[in-house]
Formats: structure tokens, sequence, C-alpha cells
């Protein structure tokens, strides 16, 4: 292997990785697709959200730029500030926008109350970022409180505003198509993920050793989220035939790839509310790594592009954009189990998998790979509904329904 050049810090591109797959993608991806579900043209179409999306952009170009170079310094700060206040002018106007829409009062009630809550999440999750400033400052940097401070951030982000804006998504495209699925169901199932979020935050602090108290209650969030995820299931299971007619070919396969996601980490976060997993997850970085990614990559990015894919937003009609598609999963999943792997060795005591790194740096190179080949295919393309388009016992073969 290739040893980084000197003066390179590596942490400091670490932190870039984090921001621009979090603010760069994720953000910008829902913000794209809550425009386009719950607003009508004229107003999505507004100078406002288009200032907003090219001012993030810029922000999020200004910390790809400023952290490698100098970690959390002034300008990827002031970037990374400016993000935030953007993510709050969003917050305002698409809530003003969204109240005076009839559709969202009456068709799209249970989606929308995802998506208020998302947002709620998303503001919620910047005091952690608030908090870094005065925590360094009093020199209080890789304290308890420090780190405490960035679980924070992210507890609210992955489990608050990404995981809530995905289910929201999903409800509205089960609203919009008319799938007669349970009300009282959903609602149970929101209200129960809802005030599981927030005292769940305390499986993230578990490796402090804080009083007994903080462990029942963060087990009791962890249970709420089990009992959700079973309704979740059993309604997805009850419609699974219109489902399976909203969701075909490559977004069918994303969409289960997303639902299985999502269920391993309800599991795992339930694991984590017993003392000594708790204890484990937090010792091994490579289980930490490799759940964030099942979250990130596995139930938030492959519900997108199912979603995506979904509404003709992606194309997969050129064979590059398949074959794209099918290496990012194949390098999703092999990077996911070698972390896992690595975690379980470290965990066993049996040390270092033979060729790891290397290992993991080959296979990791299959997820731009993927995403490059994947947008490749798009270049040209008009976005075309899937309805178009199955998927051949050959995965990579076309065939037209007509």
């Amino acid at each position: 292997m290739v040893s980084p050049p000197v003066g390179f810090n590596y942490k400091y591109l670490l932190h870039a990785h984090s921001h621009i797959a979090i603010l760069g993608w994720l953000f910008s991806a829902f913000f794209v697709a809550l425009l386009g579900a719950y607003l009508p043209e004229k107003n999505r179409n507004n100078k406002i959200y288009r200032w907003q999306f090219w001012l993030g952009q810029l922000t999020v170009v200004g910390m790809l730029c400023s952290f490698p170079v100098q970690g959390y310094g002034l300008y990827s700060i002031v970037f990374s500030t400016l993000h935030i206040f953007i993510s709050y002018w969003f917050i305002y106007q698409f809530l003003k926008d969204s109240r005076k829409e009839s559709l969202i009062k009456s068709q799209h009630l249970i989606s929308f109350k995802f998506i208020k809550a998302s947002l709620y999440f998303l503001a919620l999750s910047t005091l952690g970022p608030w908090a870094m400033g005065p925590i360094m400052a009093t020199g209080g940097s890789g304290s308890h409180l420090y780190y405490n401070a960035i679980y924070f951030y992210l507890h609210f982000q992955y489990n608050g505003w990404l995981s809530f804006a995905a289910l929201g998504l999903l409800f509205w495209l089960l609203e919009k198509k008319q799938v007669p699925f349970s009300r009282a169901d959903a609602s149970w199932f929101f209200n129960l993920f809802f005030w599981a979020c927030l005292p769940g935050y305390l499986l993230s602090v578990l490796w402090i050793k804080p009083p007994a108290i903080i462990y029942y209650l963060a087990g009791l969030a962890a249970v709420m989220q089990v009992i959700g995820l079973l309704l979740f299931l059993r309604l997805l299971y009850r419609h699974r035939l219109a489902i399976s007619r909203l969701f075909t070919g490559w977004s069918s396969i994303f969409f289960s790839l997303a639902i299985i996601c999502f269920t391993l980490k309800i599991i795992m976060q339930l694991a984590t509310a017993i003392p000594f997993m708790a204890d484990l997850a937090y010792s091994v970085r490579n289980f930490i790594i490799g759940y964030l990614h099942l979250v990130l990559i596995g139930f938030v990015t492959f519900f997108l592009f199912a979603y995506f894919i979904q509404q003709g937003q992606f194309s997969i009609y050129r064979k590059v954009s398949r074959w794209g598609l099918g290496i990012f999963i194949a390098g999703f999943f092999l990077s996911e189990t070698l972390l896992f792997m690595q975690g379980l060795f470290f965990w066993a005591g049996w040390g270092m998998l033979p060729e790891y790194f290397r290992l993991l740096f080959w296979v990791s190179t299959l997820l731009p790979i993927g995403l490059i080949l994947f947008l490749a295919g798009q270049q040209g393309n008009k976005t075309i509904t899937e309805s178009k388009i199955k998927i051949h016992k050959n995965a990579f073969n076309p065939v037209s329904r007509h």
C-alpha cells in the first residue's frame, strides 16, 4: 500500500468525507425529493429554493476544499455554519409553502407527519455543532462531552432527519398510489419511532458508563423501535402485492435492500442497549463505521435510488447504468463484510484479517466506479418511468413490456 504524503492528515479527509456525504449528497437529494413530492411546480420553481440549493452547493464545495487542508478550521467552520443557516431557511420556507397545499391536509396526512418530524430533527441535530465551539474553546476537545456532541449530531441526522424523511417519502408514494394501508398502524409506527428517537440518543452515550437510569431509558427506546418496526413490516407485508407493482425491476432491488438494512439497523440498536454489546460496539471502530455505512448507504441511499428510479428521475435504460448500480451494490456489501469481519476478529483477539487494508481499499473502489458508470449512463437520457422497463433473468438486459 502507498503511504500518505508527508504532512497529509487522514482525519481531515475523514471530516470532508462525512460532511460531503451527508450534506452534499443526502441533504441535496432530500431537498429535491421533498420539493417534488409536496409542492406544485410553480412553488418548487420559486427563486428562493434555487438560491437555497445553489448556495448550499457552494458551501459543500467550500467544505470539500477546506476540510482536507485544515480539518475543523476557520474556513471549514464558516462553510459548515453557512450550510446550517441554509437548512434553517429551507425548513422555514418549505413548511410555510406546504401549509397552503390542500392535498397535504387530506391525502398526505400520514406521510407529512414523518416529513415534519424529519425537519424538526434536522434542526435539533444542529445543536451538536453549535455546542462544539464552546466545548473546544474551554479545552474540552477529545473529552466525553466533545464526542457526545458529535454523537448528538449524528444520531438526530441519521435516526431523525434522514430516516424520517425516507419513511415519509415511502408513505407519500403509498398515499399517492392509493394503497389502502392501515392509517392506525402507520400512526402507531410514527408515534413509536418519534418518541423513541428522542431518548434513543442515550444509546450513543452508553460508552461513558452513565447511571443505571440512562441504560433503562435507552433500552426502552430500543424496544419501542422494535415494536414500531414490527408494525411497519406487517404493513408492508399486507400490501406486498401493491408495493411490488409500485417498485419494479431495479427500484424493487434497491427498495428490498433498503428495508433489509433498515431492519438490521433497528436490531443492532436493540443489541447496543445491552451493556456488554454497547462496550463492544464503541470499543471496536470497525463496528461503528460498518453501522454508519449500513444506515447511510444501505438504508437511506438505497431507498433514495429506489425512489428516484421509481419516479423516473434516474434512468436505468442504458446498460452502463445498470452495470454501475450492480457494481455499487457489490462494493457496499463487500466492504460491509470486511468491516464487520475485522471487527469480529478484533473482538475474538485474532488480530488482523490477512491483507485487510488492501482488500478494503480495492472493494471500496467499487463504490465510486459504480457511481461513475451509473452517472455516465445518465448523460443524454430523458428521465423515464421504470414501469416501461423490467429486469430480465439476466439483470442487465431490459425487456420492454409493450
